[in-house]
């Protein structure tokens, strides 16, 4: 069950995140008097593809996933998403579902900002308005690489990418691979988990990786970059 918790402890003037410090004194209120902080627990989705968006979600901590829904067996992971992130920036801009799903890969705390505040925000601060622009820049630039990845790359070169990727996202310490399941990296690479399982035993034999448990190590990123690059 999320945690709902007081706006006063969701202060924005402690939050290290380039637009948050280009606020007025007058915007900031603005900003708290707007929003929620929640405690989303693993497995517990932050925003639902398809709802209604009345918000727009600030990541304070935690760590999450970005996908699209397919059908009851496969979804496409778009990215992993850590504190100091937004999630659902296209609310801001006049639409009014979200266009994807995000779940909690372990405990994850977020503000929750109305979207009308954020909108404000951005037509009264130009400065809070580029940072939030060149983030959602950001985001479209990655999603059309995963659409060239998805296209055009074989199956060796989709399974490099994804490791690399998820490889680069380790934080703080946090090993990223013990809190994805085979399925969840198959959906970042867009491969079925029983192609997956198959290429990284392949790729285990081959000495680019090692296995442990859940874990995936990395031991030979140069030639995980070579396939990734030839496809």
């Amino acid at each position: 069950m999320k945690t709902y918790i007081p706006p006063d402890d969701c202060a924005f003037s402690h939050i290290d995140a380039p637009c948050f410090r280009n606020l007025l004194p007058e915007e900031i209120e603005l900003a708290r008097n707007s929003k929620t902080r929640v405690v989303f627990r693993k497995g517990e989705n932050l925003t639902k593809q398809g709802a209604f968006a009345s918000s727009v979600l600030f990541v304070m901590d935690g760590l999450a996933k970005q996908y699209v829904e397919g059908d009851a067996t496969r979804n496409f992971n778009l990215r992993l998403v850590k504190g100091g992130e937004f999630v659902g920036l296209s609310v801001a801009f006049n639409n009014h579902i979200y266009n994807y799903s995000v779940v909690a890969l372990r405990e994850t705390t977020a503000c929750l900002i109305e979207k009308e505040a954020v909108t404000n925000l951005i037509k009264g601060n130009g400065a809070f308005a580029y940072n939030i622009i060149n983030r959602y820049c950001e985001q479209d630039s990655k999603l059309y690489i995963s659409i060239h990845d998805l296209m055009y790359k074989q199956m060796n070169g989709r399974l490099a990418g994804a490791l690399l990727y998820l490889w680069r996202e380790q934080i703080a310490g946090d090993e990223v691979f013990t809190y994805l399941s085979r399925k969840d990296i198959a959906d970042f690479a867009g491969l079925s988990t029983e192609s997956t399982v198959k290429l990284l035993k392949s790729f285990e034999k081959e000495g680019l990786i090692r296995l442990e448990d859940k874990n995936i190590l990395l031991l030979d990123i140069p030639n995980l970059e070579q396939i990734n690059l030839r496809g």
